[in-house]
């Protein structure tokens, strides 16, 4: 896994575990997977899926009652990232604020991460 003792991967502000705690608890789950996949005019973008039971291999995250699980693959273009919940006029929904993210599309749905070297 990619961590560093003593740190989350990820945050939640209050308004995303408020949210993500609400969900948990309408639909039963056990918590929402965080991940990355190709995709998007950027060539990546974020996924969010229900989950009933926790992968052995995922980054588990709990604050304030919400539970995140990372999915491994994900780990590393994660970290650091504060996941938001904004409500507006026109739309509301999770924003990811990402020190890892290069270049994101002008909608806002899809991403580039800054080059990983080894």
């Amino acid at each position: 896994m990619f961590s560093i003792p003593g740190k989350q991967a990820v945050t939640m502000t209050p308004a995303a575990s408020r949210q993500i705690s609400r969900l948990m608890a309408k639909g039963g789950h056990s918590g929402l997977r965080i991940g990355v996949k190709k995709g998007g005019c950027a060539g990546m973008e974020y996924t969010m899926d229900y989950v009933d039971s926790v992968d052995p291999m995922d980054e588990v995250v709990e604050q304030d009652g919400a539970r995140i699980m990372i999915a491994p693959m994900a780990q590393m273009f994660l970290f650091g990232t504060e996941i938001d919940y904004e409500t507006g006029l026109l739309e509301s929904g999770f924003r990811f604020n990402n020190p890892n993210v290069a270049e994101a599309c002008g909608c806002g749905e899809s991403i580039k991460f800054n080059e990983v070297t080894r």
